[in-house]
């Protein structure tokens, strides 16, 4: 059955939550919650930016809310439930996903189950292994700048040829709304049980300027919904099917 965009969005957080309800209410209502309010996973499919039959590494992946909406996206469509304005979901052939937190992990695993595997890991140390798309949203200014240096060579060396990198970073030449993005990033922190963690942000051009220095093609795309932050989607393409930047 076609559906509008609206009505698709309410089915997909709806499935996509649903796993979550026998972890707990905090683990239910978080994943409604990020799902419904946060434009990235509704931005992804919109775009069409996952290629079919992808091996995915989610980098600071959560309790894996990435693995469960794109299953959630691949069983709507396959059941005729799907929107014409937007392209096909992926069929995912692998999805791995790593977080510092160990009680997130299990909860993606028991949320998602044998589809996706997850384990517990500090991203600066863990072995990436080979993926088609590497996707880290919201996790890189958490390390310092050149554990960040040393991320995006190791996910670079983690890509084929034309693979594709995605990941959000705050502009920290955005003013106030980085100011108010970054604060905002400092309590979800300490409210995960991580502390009080000092950020390492950089300004959106020095972080096209890495990508940019390790091959990559970036196509920027603001990803704050409603909300008045300084959060910017960098789609970065290797090969020469990459997107010229914007």
């Amino acid at each position: 059955m076609i559906v509008s965009p609206a009505a698709l969005r309410r089915r997909l957080i709806d499935q996509a939550s649903e796993p979550y309800r026998a972890l707990g209410r905090f683990a239910y209502h978080f994943a409604r919650g990020k799902l419904g309010r946060d434009p990235v996973f509704v931005g992804m499919l919109e775009r069409g930016l996952f290629p079919d039959a992808a091996r995915i590494l989610d980098l600071g992946c959560g309790q894996g809310l990435l693995a469960a909406w794109l299953l959630a996206a691949r069983q709507l469509y396959d059941a005729g439930d799907w929107s014409a304005q937007w392209p096909a979901p992926p069929r995912v052939a692998e999805l791995r996903g790593i977080d510092l937190l160990t009680i997130d992990v299990q909860r993606a695993q028991r949320a998602c189950g044998s589809w996706a595997r997850f384990e517990a890991g500090d991203m600066r140390q863990m072995d990436f292994g080979q993926a088609d798309v590497v996707v880290i949203m919201d996790a890189a200014h958490y390390v310092d700048g050149p554990s960040q240096d040393d991320l995006l060579r190791r996910v670079r060396a983690a890509l084929p040829p034309n693979g594709l990198f995605l990941t959000r970073v705050g502009d920290a030449g955005g003013g106030l709304r980085f100011q108010l993005s970054n604060w905002i990033d400092r309590a979800v922190a300490l409210f995960r049980g991580l502390g009080w963690r000092r950020l390492y942000p950089r300004r959106l051009p020095d972080w096209i300027q890495a990508l940019e220095a390790l091959g990559f093609r970036v196509e920027t795309a603001p990803m704050n919904g409603l909300l008045p932050f300084a959060n910017v989607m960098l789609i970065a393409r290797l090969g020469e099917s990459a997107a010229v930047g914007n």
